[in-house]
């Protein structure tokens, strides 16, 4: 550890690249746990769809989607109740542990051909991942001091993590649902999430010193308080109304981006070329392409945010350049809409090009955001905040579905421009309140 870190109380860095060993262990469950919903949810919206000849429910695609987003929007706003639980009755550890149980249990009843099993798997998964999702982060926050150099470049690697589980997923679990079974893709997912708490529980000596960290804020905070609430400073509800702004820029971008469950999913089914040089590939390989760019990108991006140094972009900066990304991905879609809208099957080119723009839009948007929701709330219900942050993301999934329903109902270059139009109008505005957004962080960058 150098003295700059161990005087801001950061953790030992003697894991990879100079960064606290616990960040591997946060890694890999993270991963596993990315690699059980990302099979899952390319599997989901084609499998309800999909005819009752062919193993699925014969889901009309509004109906689906309808679905889709309401599962999507619980995964995430259970992170609200999921932090709770962690700040006042099992702490982040726990939580996470229950948290990949339940989530495991959950993809093992998807994995019966029953509709109760079916809506009963997914109501576990919204369960599970509300325990886990949010903790999990909260823990990656906790083994960096706010003002450690390494922060946001932990997070960077941790969302690689994210996104390695999430791109292996579709070739494994997608492959088994569209070829095999979907049932035993399903169960595939489960499989995964199994693997992800094993090497939890064994990794847990590395996660002691930011639990001891975690476990500290409430317990001065519960001494100060067993008379009287303690109250917010008024730099604190600074900070609170600074996660409030992009908390709403979050719903914008992933309304926008979580729609490649649901419409691009359907796009690449159904208006794309599924060969390669003659081969054939299924549909649910698109779902891999995020996350290999991901891969490549995060530590590129890393790299440039830690050796600018002084001069690396603001949080609201990065958001603007997010939404404006994620909005270019869209307008690059429209001519692709306009030509399967007559009837043709485009190249795959173009759904490349798509979520290759929307990579470099979530890279410069959401593990930022992590980042700077663990910096900017009070220590003390951070847990919480963290839910709150993921029901941003619970929010644009809902949003995401609602805008897939009207899939088969409005032409595609009018749906697809209109997604376009609206986050790059938003990147626009929140560019004009930059200013007043970093006065609200009070210093926190």
């Amino acid at each position: 550890m150098t003295s700059a870190t161990a005087a801001a109380g950061g953790i030992a860095g003697t894991g990879w690249a100079g960064h606290p060993r616990g960040l591997s262990t946060l890694f890999f469950t993270e991963m596993w746990e990315r690699f059980s919903y990302y099979g899952m949810r390319a599997l989901l919206i084609l499998y309800m769809t999909a005819p009752v000849a062919g193993g699925g429910l014969a889901f009309d695609t509004s109906r689906a989607a309808s679905i889709y987003g309401w599962y999507t929007f619980g995964v995430y706003a259970a992170a609200i109740p999921g932090g709770w639980v962690a700040d006042r009755l099992l702490g982040q550890y726990r939580s996470v542990f229950w948290g990949g149980v339940i989530i495991a249990l959950g993809h093992f009843s998807l994995a019966v051909p029953s509709l109760p099993f079916f809506y009963t798997g997914l109501f576990l998964i919204v369960v599970g991942t509300g325990l886990l999702k949010p903790n999990v982060s909260t823990m990656v926050g906790s083994l960096y001091h706010e003002r450690d150099a390494r922060r946001d470049a932990g997070f960077s690697m941790f969302y690689m993590g994210i996104n390695l589980g999430a791109g292996i997923a579709p070739l494994v679990v997608g492959t088994l649902g569209q070829r095999v079974d979907w049932h035993v893709g399903f169960g595939a997912a489960g499989v995964g999430m199994v693997l992800g708490l094993i090497q939890y529980v064994a990794g847990k000596k590395h996660l002691q010193p930011a639990l001891q960290r975690l476990d500290q804020a409430p317990r001065a905070a519960g001494s100060a308080t067993a008379s009287r609430p303690v109250a917010f400073t008024a730099q604190e509800w600074k900070r609170i109304a600074a996660i409030g702004v992009f908390f709403i820029a979050a719903i914008l971008f992933w309304g926008a981006f979580e729609q490649a469950g649901s419409s691009l999913n359907l796009f690449a089914d159904r208006m794309t070329r599924l060969t390669v040089l003659g081969w054939p590939f299924p549909s649910t390989w698109f779902q891999s392409l995020n996350s290999a760019f991901l891969i490549l990108l995060a530590p590129v991006f890393a790299w440039i945010w830690v050796s600018l140094g002084s001069r690396e972009p603001s949080s609201p900066a990065k958001f603007t350049f997010g939404l404006f990304f994620v909005g270019l991905g869209f307008l690059l879609l429209v001519p692709a809409a306009s030509a399967a809208h007559g009837g043709v099957l485009v190249s795959p080119m173009w759904l490349i090009g798509v979520y290759l723009l929307h990579t470099v839009g979530e890279l410069c948007l959401s593990p930022v955001g992590l980042s700077v929701v663990t910096k900017l709330a009070p220590p003390r219900i951070v847990g919480l905040m963290m839910g709150v942050w993921f029901l941003g993301t619970a929010f644009g999934n809902k949003m995401g579905g609602w805008v897939a329903g009207f899939f088969e109902t409005l032409p595609l270059p009018m749906l697809f421009g209109a997604v376009a139009g609206t986050t790059m109008a938003s990147a626009i505005l929140l560019l004009i309140l930059s200013r007043p957004v970093k006065h609200l962080m009070g210093g926190v960058h």
